[in-house]
């Protein structure tokens, strides 16, 4: 099998472990402002339990926070649609026919390859909108700001600072705990895909979109962070409405209490046990 030039060396480091373990895939596939690295305690759990995890970078990802905070260029420029279909060969390349996890622009990706037939289940949480996904709460233009403010933005890498982590991610936890986990996990993140996804409604020819009619689509859950000003309950409910247009299991899930780091912060395991009993039911 010839191995498509976008998958990273650790990203096919994991493939070929998976690939050799025989047991089914996990594809752990993360959002802005984050690495693959904040998947790590996740992909621990899940191997526990059985599965063999796959961290997957985005294309051109460093490998470190400090490498990628020391080159934001890297990020720059980087589309729906190009890291779509990167995840694509990801799970092109695996032996199984994998389950997918995603967080935030990750569970957009997730909710696209699904829709492509790719998954045996998935799981979105705090999903970023796509096309037909009509609410736009406040709180959501303010946590993109940062990037929206700027139409220079959209070719660039753009940095959060802590206030901006703050508000987006950090909202449901201390003032401690919001420092140590922007200081562990926050990188800069490509402008791209926020602008793509605040038009998609605009145009038809939209990257952020999903196909929730394909019956090979697979059962799916939604996951909302009760406190999530990024993508609040309102949009999450509102994909997952869209979502139950297909034939296939569609369930929804709010954590209480739970802001738009609830994948990274102290309570992860919560969130992670969700997703897993979800995935273990059908994969």
């Amino acid at each position: 099998m010839t191995t498509p030039s976008s998958i990273d060396v650790h990203t096919l480091e994991q493939i070929a472990a998976a690939n050799e373990t025989g047991r089914t895939p996990v594809v752990f596939v993360h959002g802005l402002w984050l690495l693959a690295s904040s998947w790590d305690r996740w992909a621990e759990l899940f191997a526990a339990a059985g599965y063999a995890p796959v961290t997957a970078n985005w294309p051109d990802d460093p490998e470190t926070v400090a490498e990628a905070n020391e080159h934001p260029e890297a990020f720059a420029g980087k589309t729906v649609g190009q890291v779509a279909d990167h995840v694509a060969e990801v799970v092109g390349a695996l032996a199984r026919k994998p389950a997918v996890i995603g967080h935030s622009f990750g569970g957009l990706l997730a909710q696209i390859i699904a829709g492509r037939g790719l998954s045996v289940a998935t799981v979105a949480i705090d999903p970023a909108p796509f096309r037909g996904v009509l609410p736009l709460p406040i709180s959501s233009l303010r946590a993109a700001a940062p990037v929206l403010t700027n139409p220079a933005n959209r070719h660039r890498a753009v940095p959060l600072t802590f206030e901006q982590f703050r508000y987006s991610f950090a909202n449901a936890v201390s003032e401690d705990e919001a420092k140590q986990l922007y200081e562990t996990f926050a990188v800069p993140a490509p402008g791209a895909p926020l602008f793509q996804a605040a038009a998609a409604n605009l145009n038809p020819w939209s990257e952020a979109k999903v196909d929730t009619e394909n019956p090979d689509r697979g059962p799916l859950l939604i996951v909302s962070g009760e406190k999530d000003n990024t993508v609040p309950r309102a949009i999450a409910e509102a994909e997952f409405h869209k979502q139950q247009k297909n034939s296939d299991v569609t369930e929804f899930a709010e954590i209480p209490g739970r802001g738009h780091a609830l994948t990274i912060d102290a309570g992860w395991r919560e969130v992670a046990e969700v997703a897993l009993k979800f995935i273990q039911r059908f994969a």
